[in-house]
């Protein structure tokens, strides 16, 4: 998880981090003002299942798709790439039709995100033969 660019405002994505946490999921949140490149990094060390972005600065259309992008490059073309903030409909709508995962915006209920993240982990997730579980 993680806040990319100049936005100062992380007290949503602590509480989200903190309920994903409780519903037994391992969390690292990178904090505030990443870059598209640090937060690829990270999710290339960390051999991550789901990278999730805090956007409330009006900067979505840029950073999904470039993090997007660093994920591909970097041999990660499988992890979900979700997050929320402030996107207009239209802007996610666009943004899911590149390929990024389902973004939640204000008023969103916690066990509605857990269970998408769940949900996508169990579809998607490699078992040890290298096939979908």
């Amino acid at each position: 998880m993680a806040k990319p660019g100049l936005d100062g405002h992380d007290r949503g994505i602590k509480v989200l981090a903190q309920a994903l946490r409780d519903a037994g999921m391992e969390v690292i949140y990178l904090g505030l003002r990443q870059t598209p490149e640090m937060i690829a990094r990270a999710a290339l060390q960390e051999d991550v299942d789901v990278v999730a972005l805090s956007i409330l600065s009006g900067a979505h259309m840029t950073i999904f798709p470039r993090v997007k992008e660093l994920l591909e490059e970097s041999g990660l073309e499988g992890v979900l790439l979700t997050g929320g903030g402030i996107i207009p409909s239209k802007d996610a709508e666009a943004l899911q039709k590149q390929g990024m995962g389902h973004l939640f915006g204000p008023g969103s209920q916690m066990g509605e995100i857990i269970e998408y993240i769940t949900s996508w982990v169990e579809e998607n997730r490699p078992d040890r033969n290298g096939e979908a579980a």
